[in-house]
């Protein structure tokens, strides 16, 4: 066994005793156990360590490195396969579907840690000694900081680092925008972007001197306000990476109208507004990962909180959007009524919604265990007003 002290491993290196820093983004634990493996190593092999708890200290070709990782997603895609292939198949079986979400959110929680025992040992600057080891350091230190001394990561951060940096320097294109915007590391990438043109159908209220977007993360949504015409925009975000994300994505577009601030919800020291928007996480589960918050909102905490606090920020004939997925619903994670159980309780009453289908992909596949669920979803735009004012 392995002592670990903070976010410092010690572990043996042959026959020498070796204290180095455990980098994990993606708040794996440091590891129990670690063995040093190479080109040597078969992909079953490294399954079965990987099975038992048991860390892979990488020490082959880079590139050998990421087939291993693919051969080892195939085995445990052969896994899931069987113990599918031996349930009783739940197509159209409603009642079976918040029990098929929680194990489909179990296996992918069992896949990313089978995945990630596969680690680097990184010198610093995230400087890599394995051969044909392409120059990673930048895009490290966009992630993760500067690192002034060797580090242990998981081959999988170290991928997820790489791939943030491609959407940086190729940015998500927003069709009905015709423009891009460019995620950084940590932030969720808007992939599906159907509400986008809910946002450009909605009429924005006779007065538009100020909104605020909540929760901005990259800005995407401060981007339609300021481009329609809003005057000014304050978007917040409580993720500093979300708002030097926002701030890149703004300066980019040379929008002067937005500004950002730092906050819990709403912004402080601001005159009431005229339009509130907000995109919270759409699905009410405990997130396993930092980059889960855009998706999984616990206990819907940050929708409530939205919900209680926007009256006192709205100014008089003010409008709310909220931009929702009933996918929540079709999961049986929450009911019509507790939302709009909610939006009474906040002295909120819909002035009118906008709906739109999804046209992501799973959205179509039959295939998946949770097909049922999410071909009915929509996602709608709610214009709340204050109850009184509709």
């Amino acid at each position: 066994m392995l002592q670990t002290e903070k976010n410092y491993v010690q572990w043996q290196d042959h026959e020498t005793s070796r204290n180095t820093r455990w980098l994990s983004e993606s708040n794996q634990p440091p590891p129990a156990r670690i063995v040093i493996v190479d080109d040597q190593t078969s992909a079953d092999q490294a399954y079965r360590f990987a099975c038992e708890g048991t860390s892979m200290l990488w020490r082959g070709d880079f590139h050998n490195a990421r087939q291993l990782l693919q051969a080892m997603t195939r085995r445990i895609e052969r896994t899931e396969q069987r113990k599918a292939s031996k349930a009783a198949k739940p197509s159209t079986d409603a009642t079976a579907i918040p029990n098929l979400f929680h194990l489909q959110r179990q296996a992918q929680g069992q896949r990313s840690r089978i995945l990630s025992r596969v680690l680097l040992e990184l010198d610093a600057g995230y400087i890599s000694r394995l051969r044909r080891a392409p120059d990673f350091s930048a895009a490290c230190t966009a992630a993760f900081g500067e690192l002034d001394e060797p580090c242990l990561i998981s081959f999988r951060d170290l991928q997820g680092a790489l791939g943030a940096a491609q959407w940086r320097e190729k940015g998500v294109p927003i069709s009905s925008l015709d423009l891009s915007v460019f995620p950084h590391y940590g932030v969720f990438a808007p992939t599906r972007h159907e509400y986008v043109q809910l946002m450009l159908d909605a009429p924005l209220p006779a007065t538009h001197d100020l909104a605020f977007d909540i929760g901005t993360g990259t800005g995407l949504l401060a981007i339609i306000l300021a481009q329609r015409g809003v005057k000014r925009v304050v978007a917040t975000d409580l993720n500093p990476r979300a708002l030097a994300c926002a701030s890149d994505n703004i300066q980019r577009l040379e929008l002067a109208n937005v500004q950002l601030q730092q906050a819990d919800l709403f912004p402080t020291e601001q005159p009431l507004a005229n339009l509130i928007v907000c995109n919270p996480p759409w699905l009410p589960a405990k997130p396993s990962s930092p980059l889960e918050y855009a998706v999984y909102d616990a206990n819907s905490a940050m929708l409530r909180g939205f919900l209680q606090g926007v009256s006192k920020h709205l100014a008089a004939q003010g409008e709310a959007w909220l931009i929702f997925s009933d996918l929540a619903e079709h999961l049986q994670l929450r009911t019509r009524e507790d939302l709009l159980g909610w939006f009474a309780e906040a002295g909120l009453a819909v002035k009118y919604r906008l709906d739109t289908q999804p046209k992501h992909g799973r959205s179509q596949d039959a295939s998946d265990p949770l097909f049922v669920a999410r071909s009915a979803e929509v996602t709608s735009l709610w214009c709340l007003v204050c109850a009184g004012e509709n």
